[in-house]
């Protein structure tokens, strides 16, 4: 294949947060940047996300009157992190974490919103807050990307109503309350309305919320930048020499181009959501690899990770969690294909309980995904099987919706007839639909009903946290997280074990530099983002700790990279602006 040559400063492997908030950071400070993505359209795992960002002591915050008491963040993280709490790297996560926001919204079109209450997932604890913390991405019109809003990639088709992106929190209760207020009615109106008109004028709606807004956002603030991009262009292998990363071979446009990187690569290629062999040996759940469901992209198959360790680099298989996990459930699509839902609020909602293939319920519905999937697994020890079913009456589901089932009015037969939705007249008919004993669910469903009509959960404390009830129902007292099931028919989903991302990353330091079995810096390379090992140490503190690391190690990889390279890397920019032929090693 014949090859070329481009030389640039920076190479950035992967378009999601990390990786564009590296390249913009870069670029600002007058660094000739060049961004690759292997898929046809950009945006990654960012594209599909719920966008919220997870950062400590930010100006948004203390706008809105939130202060923290000092030390607080580093407390919590303390608490979180445990055995893996690397003080280094969360000094830096917690001092360039303001820096990065301030940086992109005073600079760039990357705006946030920051609602007066989100509470920590773990509130309660050391350091934990009730807000101020968690940000959501501002919503954001596709037209300011021009002709490129085809090359971005589209929200998860299950977090969508039509095809429409919902924004958080207020929206959401909009489209709750469609036919039960007046002023939501109206807003709804008006919101699908303006989206079928962008359906028809542009093939897409074109106001971008959540991921695909901080994925817009960024592609815009690429643009503003001139940063070029390119697409369904993979990278085949790192060069090495001078003892260290001086690029890589890109597959592009049928050619394969040496990129000559005088300042460093970056890897932000979106972890290993669907590498089978890596899940084989790091998800305790899935013995043959197989056994997860992931609503990430599915080219997100750990390329980042072994570009690194053949150069040298190694990944942190000791993290007590290797990702992210999220209870989601398998649906059909309407073009037959098969789709991953993620459950993230229906769990909380009243008149909702989850039970074992057993009939018995095992957790707090309310907690949070990552902690829900691990007292699923704890709690089906032992069985063929990692799984649970989500159990509501005909009231909650016609009120909220359960998994890819849209609450009233909309119908439900079609999720009926692909068996996505089990549906019994009684409960001892439900268990019966779901391969669960009759009279172990009626006990169950008995016991819990007795004491939801008072608003009591004695058994798993079901709206005893600041977070259960934030994702409850206002409405709905004494405890907006429960109700009693009684209203019948009565439905269930099976929900099943996955991921929002990937915790077990590359070691990297403060600095985002991938480190060797040594401990010491490779030069010239390295990871931001879920190809970085997370910096949570495999818990999950908070909405938004995911892409709050993300921007922000994104800011310090930039800025890093940006610094007078040393002398060694010097010596090879000296060679790439001279192209004098230089020789290719293997390994480090």
């Amino acid at each position: 294949m014949e090859q070329e040559v481009m030389n640039v400063d920076v190479l950035v492997i992967g378009t999601g947060a990390s990786g564009m908030a590296t390249a913009v950071t870069a670029a600002s400070q007058g660094l000739k940047v060049l961004v690759v993505e292997k898929e046809a359209r950009f945006g990654g795992t960012t594209a599909r996300s719920g966008g919220w960002l997870w950062i400590p002591g930010t100006r948004l915050a203390t706008e809105q009157g939130i202060t923290e008491p000092p030390g607080a963040a580093k407390d919590y993280l303390r608490h979180e992190a445990t055995t893996h709490f690397d003080e280094k790297r969360i000094d830096a996560f917690l001092e360039n974490g303001p820096k990065a926001i301030d940086f992109f919204t005073k600079n760039t079109c990357v705006q946030f919103d920051m609602p007066a209450v989100f509470p920590d997932y773990h509130a309660e604890a050391t350091g934990g807050q009730p807000g101020g913390r968690s940000m959501v991405t501002r919503p954001f019109d596709g037209h300011q990307l021009g002709k490129r809003i085809k090359q971005l990639a589209p929200p998860l088709p299950e977090l969508t109503v039509f095809g429409m992106m919902l924004g958080s929190g207020p929206e959401i209760k909009h489209f709750m309350r469609a036919f039960k207020s007046p002023t939501s009615f109206v807003y709804v109106t008006k919101r699908l309305t303006k989206h079928f008109i962008d359906v028809i004028r542009n093939g897409r709606g074109m106001t971008l919320t959540n991921g695909n807004a901080l994925a817009g956002r960024l592609a815009k603030a690429g643009m503003d930048l001139d940063i070029p991009v390119w697409l369904s262009s993979p990278v085949k292998k790192l060069v090495v020499e001078y003892d260290g990363v001086s690029g890589a071979l890109v597959q592009h446009e049928g050619k394969s181009v040496r990129v000559n990187a005088a300042r460093g690569v970056v890897l932000a290629c979106g972890g290993f959501p669907f590498d089978v062999e890596r899940r084989k040996q790091l998800f305790p759940h899935a013995p043959t690899g197989k056994e997860h469901f992931s609503p990430s992209p599915e080219t997100n198959t750990g390329d980042g990770l072994r570009l690194a360790e053949a150069v040298g680099g190694r990944v942190d298989g000791t993290i007590p969690h290797a990702a992210a996990w999220v209870p989601t459930s398998v649906t059909t699509r309407k073009d037959g294909s098969k789709g991953v839902m993620p459950h993230f609020i229906d769990r909380a909602k009243p008149g909702v309980i989850a039970v074992t293939a057993k009939g018995k319920r095992f957790a707090n519905e309310g907690n949070s995904y990552h902690d829900f999937v691990q007292s699923m697994v704890a709690a089906c020890a032992g069985e063929p099987e990692v799984s649970a079913w989500l159990v509501c009456d005909h009231k909650a589901l016609r009120n909220y919706g359960l998994g890819c089932v849209a609450p009233s009015p909309l119908p439900i037969g079609r999720h009926l007839r692909s068996g996505y939705l089990k549906r019994g007249a009684s409960v001892g008919e439900l268990a019966k639909a779901i391969g669960v004993p009759p009279a172990v669910l009626e006990t169950t469903v008995r016991d819990f009903n007795q004491a939801a009509a008072k608003g009591e959960d004695p058994d798993f404390g079901k709206g005893s946290k600041a977070y259960n009830r934030y994702q409850g129902d206002a409405l709905v007292q004494p405890n907006p997280c429960l109700a009693p099931l009684e209203a019948g028919p009565f439905y269930a989903i099976k929900l099943v074990v996955g991921d929002i991302g990937t915790f077990a990353g590359l070691v990297t330091d403060e600095h985002t530099r991938v480190l060797n079995s040594a401990g010491q810096p490779i030069k010239g390379l390295f990871a931001v983002g879920n190809d970085a090992a997370s910096v949570m140490g495999g818990n999950y503190p908070g909405a938004g700790i995911t892409l709050g690391p993300a921007l922000t190690f994104g800011y310090v990889a930039g800025m890093a990279l940006a610094q007078p390279p040393r002398e060694a890397n010097a010596e090879v920019k000296v060679a790439i602006e001279r192209r004098e032929p230089v020789a290719v090693q293997q390994r480090l």
